[in-house]
C-alpha cells in the first residue's frame, strides 16, 4: 500500500467492484458503494492519480484464440546478474506466447507463463527461444491443467 494514500470503506468497495467488473458504469458503481456519481468519479480519479488503479484490460480465453496449451517455465539464468536478467526479460516479453514473467527466489530465477497452440509449439518455444540461449542454465516445463483466480487485491488490513 502506498503511504500517501488513505483508504476508507468506500475506496475498498470501489477497488473490489472494479477488479470484478472494470466496465461497470460510474452511475452503477456509485449506487453500489453508496455515494453520489460525482463523488465516485472523484474517488476513482484519485485512486488512478495515486497509482493504485493502474489500468483496465480485457480477459481473453486463450483457448478461444487457438492457444490450447498453457505452461509455466521455471528458468535458471547464468550468471544471475542484472544485465543478463534484463536482457532475458526483454527477450521473453517479445515472444507472443508470453503471458507473464516473474522474477523469483529459490532454485529458479524466473517463472514464465506461456500459452501455445499445442505441445509441438511449446516444444519449439522451449528449444528455440529458451534452451538455445547461452544464458539459460535450465528450463523445467510445467503444463497447466487448470487455473483458478483469487479474489481482488485490496489494501492490507492489520
Amino acid at each position: 500500500m502506498r503511504d500517501d494514500v488513505g483508504f476508507d470503506s468506500v475506496d475498498v468497495a470501489i477497488l473490489r467492484i472494479l477488479q470484478t467488473d472494470g466496465r461497470i458504469a460510474n452511475k452503477e458503481l456509485a449506487a453500489k458503494v453508496g455515494v453520489a456519481p460525482s463523488t465516485c468519479l472523484d474517488r476513482v480519479a484519485r485512486l488512478r492519480r495515486a497509482g493504485v488503479i493502474t489500468g483496465y484490460r480485457a480477459d481473453v480465453d486463450a483457448a478461444a484464440v487457438g492457444r490450447t496449451v498453457d505452461a509455466l517455465l521455471a528458468v535458471q539464468v547464468q550468471p544471475h546478474s542484472r544485465g543478463v536478467a534484463d536482457a532475458f526479460v526483454a527477450h521473453v516479453l517479445s515472444l507472443p506466447e508470453t503471458r507473464a514473467v516473474h522474477h523469483v527466489t529459490g532454485a529458479d530465477d524466473f517463472i514464465v507463463h506461456v500459452s501455445c497452440g499445442g505441445t509441438s509449439d511449446l516444444q519449439r518455444l522451449v528449444l528455440d527461444q529458451f534452451t538455445a540461449r547461452r544464458e539459460i542454465g535450465r528450463v523445467q516445463t510445467h503444463l497447466i491443467f487448470g487455473t483458478w483466480q483469487g479474489g481482488p487485491v485490496l489494501p492490507f488490513q492489520e
